[in-house]
């Protein structure tokens, strides 16, 4: 039983086609070497995969280049040969051309040049410097948002931080207050410890806007009277008649 014939058009399973392209681009090299081989022919042979992968194959009795030269002389055609010197003095060119829009630029918004602006180019150079102001103010109203909100921190911190030293003299006073009604009298000891409590005994008092709540009488050094009497104060001659 022989083989059905194939019908010629595109194989829709992509690992089929695959299999399909390695296997016919091996028979096709294969038959164009044998040609070149057996006619002595010039062949060049180049094959894109779907993918873009180049395959090709050139007689080794020539070059590609040169078979391309053939080719385009007897179709008539010319191939563009590009000069390298060339390529570089266009490519300054294009550069100068960029640079010096640059500056007319530059100096265009500087107000450095505007004797060649039309209408036209001031209304666009109008509408760009707009457009940069407004990003120039909301960036700067950001980073004063921050700014003020950094701010509220700290004096929300400062605030309760004067608000514990408040109670906590508070509550010192509350309790020299109880041992005074209860008859006892601190000592001068008792009273330098806890002055030496709070971090700013000995110092100036702070004159921010947060001030802390001032000593209450009762923390002032007390002085023990004497039990009996100086018998100098006896002995000054005032004391006796003379």
């Amino acid at each position: 039983m022989g083989r059905g014939k194939i019908e010629i058009r595109r194989i829709e399973n992509k690992t089929t086609r695959q299999v399909t392209f390695a296997k016919r681009r091996a028979g096709l090299l294969k038959k164009t070497h044998e040609l070149a081989v057996l006619c002595d022919a010039q062949i060049g042979l180049i094959v894109f995969s779907s993918s873009g992968k180049l395959f090709d194959y050139c007689s080794q009795s020539t070059s590609m280049q040169e078979i391309i030269r053939k080719y385009h002389g007897q179709k008539g055609s010319q191939i563009v040969e590009h000069n390298e010197q060339e390529q570089l003095q266009n490519e300054l060119r294009r550069i100068r051309r960029e640079t010096r829009s640059l500056q007319l630029s530059v100096q265009r918004y500087t107000a450095g040049d505007l004797t060649n602006m039309r209408i036209e180019d001031f209304d666009h150079m109008e509408q760009q410097l707009e457009c940069a102001i407004n990003k120039v103010r909301a960036r700067k109203s950001e980073l004063m948002q921050q700014q003020i909100d950094n701010l509220r921190r700290k004096e929300k911190m400062l605030q309760d931080e004067n608000d514990q030293i408040y109670h906590l003299i508070r509550q010192q006073q509350m309790a020299m207050e109880h041992q005074q009604e209860g008859g006892g009298v601190p000592k001068p000891e008792e009273a330098q410890h806890v002055l030496e409590q709070f971090p700013f005994y000995g110092e100036e008092q702070p004159s921010s806007v947060l001030q802390l709540a001032t000593l209450p009488p009762q923390f002032q050094p007390y002085r023990l009277q004497p039990a009996q009497p100086n018998l100098q104060d006896f002995l000054q001659p005032s004391n006796y008649g003379e």
